[in-house]
C-alpha cells in the first residue's frame, strides 16, 4: 500500500503524505517520497509541486522511530543517508515548490518544509519547530544549512539550540513560514502559488532557484561525511538512545 497520495491539479503535482496520523518517515515513506520528486524532475507537464497531508492533525512527526530504531548502524546510516538525498532532492528541484502545512511539522517533517520554495501554514493550534536536541542529536546538516540560510544565524540558533516548538504566529515571526491562513485556504492557496510560479518562464525560475540553493549545496558536499559519522556516533550514543525510547514509546 502506498504511503503517498499524488493529485495533478493544473500542472501542479499535489503530493500528499499518507502514513497514519503522524506521517513519520518510515524507510517506505522515504523510498516513495524520493520516487515521486524524481517523477516531477522528469515530466515536463508539471510546473510546480505542493507538498502536503492527507490529515490535518499532523504534516509530519519526523524521522519514524519504532521503524528506525533498533536499526544496525549500517542500515540506520542507509536509511538517514537516503532521508537527506530526498531532502537535497526537494530543496534542489528546478521547479516551484509550496509546502501546504494543515498540521504539525516537527523535527524531520519541519526539514522537508523547509526544503520547499515557499510554507503556507494553517493557523490554531499548530506547531512547528526541530526538537532534536532535546533528543540528544543534531538536527540534520542540510536542515541546519537550509534553516541558516533561510532565517538568519539569530532566529535560526533559536529554532535549533532551545527544541522548542512555535505556534504558526511564531513560526510566522521567526521566518519559518511565509503565511499564515484559515486551515481550509491552506492547500488552494499553495496551489496556486505553486500554479502562479509555474507559469513564469521555467529555465529563468531554475537559473534563479539554483543561484539561491547552491551555497547551501556546495556546503552540504564539502561536509556530508564527516557531519553524517558525527551525527551516527550520537544517534548510537546511550543518552541519546535512552531519548529516543522514551520518545519510541509515545508514538
Amino acid at each position: 500500500m502506498s504511503l503517498l497520495q499524488v493529485e495533478m491539479v493544473d500542472q501542479v503535482a499535489v503530493v500528499k503524505l499518507d502514513h497514519g496520523v503522524t506521517n513519520a518517515l518510515s524507510r517506505q515513506l522515504v523510498a516513495e517520497l524520493g520516487d515521486a520528486l524524481n517523477q516531477v524532475r522528469q515530466d515536463p507537464a508539471v510546473r510546480g509541486l505542493v507538498l502536503s497531508s492527507v490529515g490535518d492533525r499532523f504534516f509530519c512527526i519526523g524521522l519514524d522511530l519504532p521503524d528506525v530504531y533498533d536499526l544496525p548502524r549500517d542500515e540506520f546510516a542507509d536509511y538517514f543517508r537516503a532521508f537527506g538525498r530526498v531532502c537535497m532532492d526537494l530543496y534542489t528541484l528546478p521547479k516551484p515548490t509550496v509546502a501546504a502545512l494543515t498540521g504539525h511539522a516537527l523535527a524531520g517533517g519541519c526539514i522537508l518544509a523547509l526544503c520547499c520554495d515557499y510554507r503556507l501554514m494553517a493557523e490554531g493550534r499548530k506547531l512547528m519547530g526541530l526538537n532534536e536536541v532535546k533528543l540528544g542529536v543534531p538536527v540534520p546538516y542540510l536542515g541546519d544549512c537550509i534553516l541558516r540560510q533561510l532565517v538568519g544565524a539569530r532566529h535560526a540558533r533559536e529554532v535549533t539550540g532551545t527544541g522548542e516548538f512555535f505556534p504558526p504566529e511564531e513560526a510566522l515571526c521567526l521566518g519559518l513560514v511565509d503565511q499564515v491562513l484559515p486551515p481550509a485556504e491552506v492547500l488552494p492557496q499553495a496551489i496556486a502559488k505553486a500554479q502562479a510560479l509555474g507559469a513564469l518562464p521555467a529555465a529563468a525560475f531554475a537559473m534563479i532557484k539554483r543561484n539561491r540553493t547552491e551555497p547551501v549545496t556546495q556546503q552540504w558536499d564539502a561536509h556530508l561525511t564527516a557531519r553524517d559519522e558525527a551525527m551516527l556516533d550520537l544517534w548510537y550514543a546511550p543518552e541519546a538512545r535512552a531519548l529516543l525510547k522514551a520518545a519510541r514509546e509515545k508514538f
